[in-house]
């Protein structure tokens, strides 16, 4: 290390004025649900001729193969990247960086100062403990037994006061040293808030990456240099509220992100694009390949084996992020949704900071609302109450993405909170806001009959009677869809017949076979019977499943 310092040292001036050294920062990032993209900027300024611009100050966990370099102010020649033998940068600290550590040291000293006081009590405590230890010894000691009874009296006596006094003095240093330490809770928590509050600084004093970017001016000139690369350990998740307004018919969904980032630096102050794009998952079709069938006799069959192009399909590599493109500067205009019919991008109209590996940011991202069809879906067969639905077709350039962070109010009253599942752009959808405990649900099985039947042929049977009640205890109609089931097959020998009354409005309900579904509006305090009665008939000797 000293042969190199000294190698440095006497190397020719002249070797050094070709090298620019510059410092960059977080300019831009845009994020993806998993990865994201990150432009750094540097400001510099060169005399006419060759250079090297010098950057020392790249994360080391910067993919090396993603990085892109683009110039302006002079011409771009070629660049050279390593995470070893990076000259040494000067280490920097904010004031809130150096303030914060001399916080966390100060309410450290403090807190050993007091809990060495608190030791200290507990020491007396001790040697109360002790000399009681020495007066119950000293009582049963064999030397007493050739004492005189005056004597012995006043042995006893002084044994049992300074006992006392022991014991006393014992119990009153652990009042003394528990009192003090429960004192001390607002003074660890302080220092926990301290250490929380450094924490969330994190001093990026780890290992740097180093680009060297090879340029050529034609004059003294002024310019930047942008270089972008992808993260893996970034990224933000949907946040939603969804808002219901029955009587106006509409639903408002208000949209926000979560943002994290892990990458060892902060971003501070950053320009942020959020994109629902998903370069780390698959980015290219599944290839298929042949499939070749053979037939063998009984005695000459084979374990089943895969094709070499089936192994391959399961032995793919995992999908690699697209390259990027030489970054260009971005232009803040407005918030709203960008859509190119492949995904959505969302435009912040600031910028934010993010600390590395202890923020988590939300970011709101507008409005949307659309007209809704409020009604009450009642599922007897699992449910003993009705639950308030809203459909909506999704706005035909936005896509609601898979999250955990979905919150659901009904006017201003909150719902609950709950995962939901991707809605494309233009698809249809449905939400739940919540039960109506006014909707009441009864399902009941009144007669069920098994047993043989037919004359000449012999068979089994089973008839079932179902009969459901939505009952109306609220102060006004509900439109209601009401969903049941009953059963179906696919052989001839088992045979179904069912009936309804009334007749259900829709069979087979979202391609679910055998689900039906009835359509009517309950005027309060009304009740709707429902009677389901189906017959199954199967060969004698088989059983029903």
């Amino acid at each position: 290390m000293r042969a190199l310092a000294c190698l440095l040292i006497v190397a020719p001036v002249l070797a050094w004025a070709e090298d620019i050294p510059v410092t960059s920062r977080v300019a831009d990032v845009t994020l993806y649900p998993q990865g994201g993209t990150v432009i750094r900027e540097a400001g510099f300024a060169a005399p006419e001729g060759s250079h090297r611009l010098i950057l020392t100050d790249l994360p080391v966990s910067v993919p090396l193969s993603s990085v892109r370099v683009s110039v302006e102010g002079a011409q771009l020649n070629d660049i050279a990247l390593r995470d070893d033998y990076v000259p040494p940068r000067t280490a920097e600290e904010t004031a809130a960086l150096q303030a914060a550590r001399a916080e966390v040291a100060r309410l450290e000293a403090a807190l050993r100062d007091a809990e060495a006081g608190v030791e200290a009590i507990r020491l007396e405590e001790e040697a109360a403990v002790a000399r009681v230890a020495f007066l119950d010894q000293l009582g049963t000691s064999r030397a007493l037994a050739g004492m005189d009874p005056a004597a012995l009296r006043d042995l006893v006596t002084m044994i049992g006061q300074e006992g006392l006094a022991a014991r006393q003095a014992a119990l009153e240093a652990r009042q003394r040293a528990d009192a003090a330490d429960r004192g001390l809770t607002d003074l660890r928590d302080d220092l926990e808030e301290a250490r929380a509050a450094l924490r969330a600084l994190v001093p990026q004093d780890a290992a740097r990456a180093m680009l060297a970017v090879a340029i050529t001016a034609d004059a003294e000139t002024q310019g930047v240099v942008r270089v972008a690369y992808t993260v893996p350990d970034a990224g933000w998740q949907p946040a939603y509220d969804f808002r219901l307004d029955r009587d106006a018919a509409r639903l408002s969904i208000a949209r926000g992100a979560f943002l994290q980032q892990s990458t060892g630096e902060n971003w501070q102050d950053v320009a942020l694009t959020l994109s629902t794009s998903r370069p780390s998952e698959q980015t290219a079709p599944s290839e298929i390949w042949p499939w070749l069938r053979r037939v063998f006799d009984p005695d000459q069959m084979q374990p089943k084996t895969l094709s070499r192009g089936a192994e391959a399909s399961f032995d793919s590599a995992a999908p690699q992020a697209e390259a990027l493109a030489a970054p260009a500067p971005a232009m803040v205009t407005q918030a709203a949704p960008e859509f190119d019919g492949l995904s959505v991008r969302y435009v912040y109209p600031g910028t934010v900071s993010v600390a590395s590996g202890a923020d988590r940011v939300r970011v709101d991202l507008g409005l949307i609302e659309r007209p809704a069809d409020p009604i009450a879906r009642a599922v007897p067969l699992l449910d003993d109450r009705a639950f308030l639905m809203a459909g909506f077709t999704n706005d035909p350039r936005e896509v609601i993405l898979p999250t955990d962070e979905a919150r659901f109010y009904l006017g201003e009253r909150f719902v609950g909170q709950r995962p939901i599942a991707m809605i494309p752009a233009g698809a249809e959808a449905e939400l739940s806001f919540g039960p109506i405990d006014g909707l009441r649900l009864t399902r009941m099985i009144p007669s069920r009959e098994e047993g043989g039947r037919g004359v000449f042929t012999a068979s089994n049977a089973l008839e079932e009677t179902i009969r459901i009640e939505v009952e109306n205890l609220t102060a006004e109609p509900w439109p209601l869809r009401v969903l049941d089931r009953v059963p179906y097959s696919e052989q001839q020998e088992l045979e179904i017949e069912w009936t309804a009354a009334p007749r259900p409005a829709g069979q087979d309900v979202d391609g679910k076979r055998g689900v039906l579904e009835w359509r009517f509006t309950l005027e309060p305090a009304a009740t709707q019977e429902i009677v389901l009665d189906y017959t199954l008939e199967w060969p004698e000797g088989k059983l029903l499943r």
